[in-house]
This record gives structure tokens, sequence and C-alpha cells, in this order.
């Protein structure tokens, strides 16, 4: 995607940087000070999905967020390195160049997967709290048929142009949101029309499809020694909130929140209450003053 294009209306455009860290340029919102936290958007997705979370929590960390491999405004690299386990490795060696070690790693979705494959890589371990978490595979023959059929249209460089000139309407963009449970602010819809729109990332979006396995996700989720929260919205029609409880059953400090009538995009379309729980998880349940530097905050 075109940063001069869309940067007067992104969200939090003035926290955006670019950084090249092999193989990609990476696309890296950056605010605040203090503990680090990590934000890793789902499939398809991009920073926008942080609109309103990254700023409320910048408020007392300093708060990373990217945009993955190829997807919204990072610049893929290597094109073989979209599935999992390659871009956890790759985000930590992003992390490395930036010199961040972060406390809290927040993931949605395909984000929260892989939020989990660095943190069982990382010493020490960061806290994990996911978002409507795809942690499973799906069931039957769409198990099979689905993965497959994301490889052919892959291979295929001009799949991007005819997905993005047959679903790039506002409409039509509406309706996709629509059909994971969730509605979104205009701002966020403006946002996915926009990435809908684009075929360099519906490429993209397409290889982390035909490359994503999750053969040893739960050796990962077992590996978890940092608490560990699944925050799932019960009306979720992407992912099954039955996902993230069996995925939780593999940690050994793990809690599972529901948030009634919010679907696969609850951080979106209710990020006053996805703040609300994230900041309950950081501080118990006093929020802090947002004016005080918190303990081992480098703000002056």
């Amino acid at each position: 995607m075109e940063w001069e294009r869309y940067k007067s209306t992104w969200p939090n455009a003035e926290t955006s940087e670019f950084i090249s860290c092999h193989p990609h340029r990476w696309h890296v919102q950056r605010a605040g000070t203090g503990s680090p936290i990590l934000l890793i958007h789902g499939s398809g997705a991009s920073t926008h999905s942080w609109a309103q979370i990254l700023p409320a929590l910048a408020e007392t960390h300093h708060v990373i967020a990217l945009d993955l491999p190829g997807q919204g405004f990072t610049k893929l690299g290597t094109r073989s390195r979209c599935g999992r386990g390659a871009m956890a490795r790759d985000i930590l060696s992003l992390l490395i160049s930036l010199d961040v070690d972060p406390k809290v790693v927040i993931g949605h979705s395909a984000g929260a997967a892989i939020a989990v494959t660095m943190a069982s890589q990382m010493t020490p371990q960061p806290q994990v709290i996911s978002i409507n978490g795809a942690f499973r595979t799906f069931g039957g023959l769409a198990g099979v048929l689905f993965p497959a059929v994301a490889k052919i249209l892959s291979l295929s460089p001009g799949t991007g142009r005819v997905f993005a000139q047959l679903n790039g309407s506002r409409d039509r963009v509406k309706r996709l949101i629509g059909s994971t449970g969730s509605q979104v602010p205009d701002q966020i819809l403006a946002c996915y029309q926009a990435l809908v729109s684009d075929p360099g990332h519906v490429n993209a979006t397409l290889a982390m499809m035909a490359q994503w396995s999750l053969s040893d996700m739960d050796k990962c989720l077992n590996a978890l020694v940092e608490p560990a929260h699944f925050l799932v919205g019960a009306k979720d029609a992407t992912v099954h909130p039955s996902a993230s409880k069996e995925a939780a059953r593999h940690v050994r400090n793990a809690k599972v929140e529901t948030l009634a009538n919010r679907g696969h995009l609850l951080h979106e379309e209710d990020p006053e209450a996805v703040i609300a729980s994230i900041k309950t998880q950081l501080f118990g349940s006093e929020s802090p003053d947002p004016s005080v530097p918190p303990k081992g905050s480098d703000a002056s």
C-alpha cells in the first residue's frame, strides 16, 4: 500500500515509522513510555485494528504495533516467510533491532497464535493476551480444502488484483466485516476497504493463509509459564469461542473472559471494553492515574 496516499487519514499515523529489518521493510507505530507492550493484528488487517487501543495503552506503557509482512504498509521481502513460525521469528528479529523486550504481547485472531509462538521462544516470557485467538484449523473437509485453495490462489500474481476488483466496494467490504459477527465504526470500515482494494495486501494475506500451520500450537501453549488471558466475543462468527477455551486448557495459568454480544472484531467494535479488560490484567482492579509514570518507566 502507498503510505503517502493514506497517511493523512490512517489511525495514529503520527506514530508511524518504517524500519528495514531483514527480510522486510516494516511499518511500525510506537507511542508512550514505560514497560513495552507489543500489538499483533490478525490476518488481513493492519495497525488500524488498534486505532483506539494503542493511544489508551500508551498513557502508561511503551506500545509497539506493526503490520505483518506484506500486509498494510509493511513491504514483504521474502514471500516464503508468511507462515506463523517464520513471522514470529522475523518479529523477534525486529524487536531485537529496536532494542525492545515486550513484557506483554497482545494478539488478535491469527496474531494471537503468533503471539503465543513468540512468547514460547522468549526468555523471560512476556504475558500473552489473546483476543479471539485463532488456535484451531477448520474441521473436516474445510480443513483440507481451505489451505489447498489458498495455496493455489497464492501462486497466481493476478489473484490479488481480481479479488480487490470484486470485493473493494464499500458495500461488499461492509458485508465481509459483518460476516465476522461484528459491526465496526466508519473509520475502521474505510481502512478495511483500503486494504481489501490493494492487490499486494490481498496477495500477502493469501500467502499467509497458504503457509499457515498450527501443527505445534499445543506445544507452544503448553510452554507458556506467565499468566495468559483469553478474551472472547460470544458472537464470533469467524473463530468459534470454544477455540480459546480449549487453548486455555493447555496453559497452566490461564483465564478466559467472554464479552456478550460481540463478534470476531470485538476490539474494533467495543474498544472501551477491551481496554478495560487489558488494564485489569495489567494493573488489577484499580487503573492507574495516567499522569503518574508507571514503575520502571523512563519518563522524566
